[in-house]
């Protein structure tokens, strides 16, 4: 790729988020403030160190980029190119950046591939990380900054899960088969979000963005009140649960609306809020708020093999299992959300209404072996019962 020489353009204005900043939310957060003696743990926040959202900002990131360094190494793979490809290249014609080193990968992201391109990324004398793409080639670039010891900017390319802002980076083998997570030691130095560019993705990807969105205050709520763990190792505070929180009521207010101006090829601010949503409160939510048992049977699920549904798809189906089993008072407002959007909250509708009971059974056990989830679940079940609930959800 060339780069093309400056260009001057008029803009509005981004939406910012310098670190963490609380709001208030538009129903209270009932937290159990019962003394526990084992509460020992210290509250514990993270997220991105500064995230821009907007209109076209993927050919405006180099103004941002330029705070990190000045030579980019460029992490995508050929679709991201085929379509994007004058958008990229308009994001480094910044006059403080130098011209950057494009990486077009097609790969897994395995362990041995990432090292190999954080040695190149070292060798070219690069002295930051870019990643652009969908969930694949951020946690490739992700743990390409972490092994170069580089500072990352990621730029989603779809609002399908909550994981751009995330420190955590999913390692696979070369078969395709995962092989663990890579926990950063920090979550990304930027975050930018093109809406144009997003709001572009496929419409079935942004909705199992709601249902990854849909969890997070729940599993948070639950986490609390289990005086459970976050993903940092460290209790859910009130910051966490405020953004867990905003995740629902945005939901409520703006998800169908966001979905028919999706529909239509509009970018309202219904749109530019659930963008946010999907990635930056639901990221920061469920990080620093916890997961519970609607994540651990999304990650059961994934052990068979005709499940096809998406990451987001499955969790809600999860929530709604988990709703029932803690008899929460929303349930219905949730599933009535979901089938006005299109989540599956039924095995049918996951397409695995065939299925057995020992084959819910072997999820139940991979969802039991998630130990740090299912701690965070306030309502405590056995296998049998959530093969049941399950099963009649």
């Amino acid at each position: 790729i060339k780069l093309r020489k400056g260009q001057s353009r008029q803009m509005a204005l981004p939406l910012f988020c310098y670190g963490a900043k609380g709001s208030g939310c538009s129903a209270p957060i009932v937290v159990d403030e019962r003394a526990d003696s084992r509460m020992a743990l210290p509250m514990v926040y993270g997220g991105p160190g500064r995230y821009v959202q907007g209109p076209g900002e993927l050919s405006r990131q180099g103004r941002y980029l330029s705070w990190l360094g000045c030579a980019a190494y460029v992490l995508f793979d050929q679709g991201t190119e085929d379509r994007l490809c004058r958008q990229i290249v308009d994001g480094f014609l910044d006059e403080d950046l130098s011209e950057p080193f494009f990486k077009i990968y097609n790969g897994p992201c395995t362990e041995d591939a990432v090292v190999e391109m954080a040695k190149e990324a070292r060798a070219e004398c690069c002295d930051m990380v870019v990643g652009i793409g969908g969930g694949k080639m951020l946690d490739i670039a992700k743990a390409v900054a972490f092994y170069a010891e580089l500072p990352l900017c990621v730029c989603p390319t779809a609002a399908s899960m909550d994981g751009p802002c995330s420190a955590i980076s999913v390692l696979y083998h070369e078969d395709g088969s995962f092989d663990r997570y890579l926990m950063l030691e920090k979550n990304p130095d930027l975050v930018v979000v093109d809406t144009n560019v997003v709001a572009a993705a496929p419409l079935r990807m942004t909705v199992a963005g709601m249902g990854d969105a849909l969890a997070t205050y729940f599993e948070a709520r639950s986490c609390t009140a289990a005086h459970g763990v976050n993903e940092h190792g460290g209790a859910p505070g009130h910051l966490a649960l405020v953004a867990a929180r905003a995740c629902y009521d945005t939901l409520m207010e703006c998800g169908v609306a966001a979905k028919r101006d999706l529909k239509k090829g509009r970018i309202s601010p219904a749109v530019e809020r659930l963008i946010e949503c999907n990635i930056l409160l639901s990221g920061v939510g469920f990080e620093s708020g916890g997961l519970a048992l609607a994540h651990a049977i999304a990650n059961g699920l994934t052990i068979l093999p005709e499940c096809k549904a998406m990451h987001g798809e499955a969790v809600a189906f999860g929530l709604a299992v988990q709703l029932r089993l803690e008899r929460a008072p929303e349930l219905n407002q949730v599933l009535e959300f979901c089938q006005r959007v299109g989540l599956p909250t039924t095995l049918e509708e996951l397409g695995l209404g065939e299925i057995t009971d020992a084959d819910l059974m072997s999820v139940a056990d991979a969802a039991f072996r998630n130990e740090r989830n299912m701690a965070n679940e306030q309502a405590k079940v056995t296998r049998q019962k959530l093969v049941q609930l399950m099963r009649e959800a």
